[in-house]
């Protein structure tokens, strides 16, 4: 492999073969990289041969160069400017679902672990009166 593709520079190559997971790109006579699915173009991209076929010529970004591997990452949708985002129309968004508002109700009993501790006092005090009962 040569090193003469730097990570970060742009070059155009032809597509030399597709498979489900990315596109091989021809960089020169010996040299070729992958393109990743996720980096063929912004969006999602189900299938591959949507966007390209073996024979077109694609500028490419150089993600990284493994020597030792003898792999480089290639990235279409890095040399494309990204897509505003766009606004969904009004009559597509989903009414929100109005939930009943519920006054609130003033208590006159304590709430929370307080009431908890209340009937404690009282379940202690009836058992000792059983106890005393059944004497």
């Amino acid at each position: 492999m040569t090193t003469k593709f730097e990570t970060g520079s742009v070059v155009t190559g032809k597509v030399t073969g597709i498979q489900p997971y990315g596109a091989f790109v021809a960089l020169d006579e010996e040299t070729q990289g992958l393109v990743h699915i996720s980096e063929i173009t912004h969006g999602f991209v189900k299938d591959v041969s949507e966007h390209l076929s073996v024979g077109d010529e694609v500028k490419v970004k150089v993600l990284s160069v493994d020597e030792a591997a003898g792999k480089i990452s290639l990235s279409i949708r890095a040399t494309e400017e990204a897509p505003a985002p766009q606004a969904k129309p009004a009559a597509a968004k989903k009414p929100r679902r109005q939930g009943s508002v519920k006054p609130a109700a003033e208590e006159t009993t304590p709430a929370g672990f307080n009431t908890l501790k209340d009937k404690l006092e009282e379940w202690i005090e009836q058992s000792e009166r059983e106890d005393l009962i059944k004497k």
